[in-house]
């Protein structure tokens, strides 16, 4: 969540503590973006579960937070971190050793590359974790615990989705970052990567450098709002004379070839409009994202396909552009269903690893997950901003089960 929308939530005091004090934190450094998830208290007050049997159990009530960083700009998040009170599984206490001070859980390629540097910078250590282990796990759990978190959106309109627990799996995840990856999910630990492909987020915004000049993702979106694909998109219509092509079920507005209109026009870069080409890239990268997707999970007859990742950042012509694809393809048997969180897929399922960890004589927190042998830990409140978007990715009331 940004920090404007804390704000806009939370009292000064409130504030500083949930900025500041920063319980299990977990990461997911990718390519392009590093994204965060960590807890933090909304006051000193643990409930005392010991009425209800549990002895040694204490309930510390709280927030999931969510941000995200440029991994180019990898300097500006160690200076954010440096901020923060970084407190692991009670690991800060005076008894802990020092070596255990700062050890944290991530994911992605990132935690390989940047680990040296996080350890002289900050002192931290970062314990990795599996990067499909931990997008699966952070799926499952959201989808399980988090009311309204998947949705539809097609035609600016958005619904959403009632997920029955007891008829989840199997389904497919489709997590696009820099690159695509679709996993067919069985159950909460069985699952296996089907499919991908390498054009993705990293393929828009690269492509969308070299042709645009835009130097971020979120510029190169604001850009392609403001375009008009049909510029430099080939149509059926151009090319059967404004017609349809109905005998295969073309409309004459269908893109018969992405930048196709380059092909026959005397014009060079500088002629075209770059806010044509970053809609017209963004079309093509989505539809064939949708396309491929569609097809895995007609390959393995699965009915719910959920798309993950910061690509797709609650952008309604991203998210209408692959469910258009998935309506098409499939004669409209099947819907593209988006995640709240979309994005903190891997760092959430690194935040959950936690729970692996059984330290002797500290306090282990523990998210009580709401997974048919445990208790319901999310609360029926969502902490968001007031933006429109989609995908607003604030942060979750929870709470988290304290050990002795």
């Amino acid at each position: 969540m940004e920090r404007d929308g804390i704000e806009k939530k939370l009292g000064e005091k409130e504030l500083r503590k949930s900025v500041d004090e920063v319980s299990n934190l977990a990461l997911d450094i990718g390519g392009s973006l590093i994204k965060m998830v960590y807890f933090s208290r909304n006051s000193d007050i643990f409930v005392d579960c010991s009425s209800n049997g549990n002895l040694n159990n204490s309930i510390l009530s709280g927030r999931l937070h969510f941000e995200k960083f440029e991994t180019r700009k990898i300097d500006d998040w160690i200076k954010f971190l440096s901020t923060k009170q970084l407190r692991h599984c009670g690991s800060q206490s005076n008894q802990s050793p020092a070596s255990d001070k700062n050890i944290i859980k991530a994911t992605g390629g990132g935690a390989f590359k940047f680990a040296d540097l996080l350890k002289e910078k900050l002192g931290i250590i970062l314990d990795k974790e599996d990067e499909m282990d931990c997008l699966v796990t952070g799926a499952n759990f959201l989808l399980k615990a988090v009311h309204h978190e998947a949705f539809t959106y097609m035609n600016d309109q958005k619904e959403y989705v009632q997920i029955d627990q007891k008829d989840l799996y199997p389904y497919l995840l489709v997590n696009i970052g820099s690159g695509v990856s679709m996993i067919k999910v069985d159950s909460d630990s069985k699952f296996e990567r089907v499919s991908g492909t390498s054009v993705g987020g990293g393929t828009f915004l690269g492509l969308g450098k070299l042709l645009t000049k835009c130097r971020s993702f979120d510029d190169l979106l604001e850009l392609s709002h403001r375009g008009n694909n049909r510029e430099i998109d080939m149509l059926v219509g151009d090319i059967y004379g404004g017609m349809d092509y109905s005998k295969i079920g073309l409309a004459s507005t269908a893109i018969a070839s992405s930048f196709g209109k380059a092909i026959s026009k005397e014009q060079e870069l500088e002629d075209y409009r770059p806010e044509d080409i970053a809609r017209s890239l963004l079309r093509m990268i989505s539809n064939n994202i949708g396309q491929i997707a569609y097809l895995n999970a007609l390959r393995f007859g699965l009915k719910r396909i959920f798309f993950g990742g910061f690509f797709i950042r609650g952008h309604a012509y991203t998210m209408d552009t692959i469910s258009v694809a998935v309506n098409f393809w499939s004669k409209g048997e099947a819907k593209a269903m988006f995640l709240r969180h979309e994005g903190f897929l891997g760092a959430l399922g690194a935040f959950m690893s936690y729970e692996k960890n059984d330290p002797v004589d500290e306090a282990s927190h523990q998210l009580m997950k709401q997974f048919p042998k445990g208790p319901y830990c999310i609360e029926d409140r969502f902490q968001s901003s007031d933006s429109t978007n989609a995908s607003d990715n604030g942060c979750i009331e929870c709470r988290l089960q304290v050990t002795k």
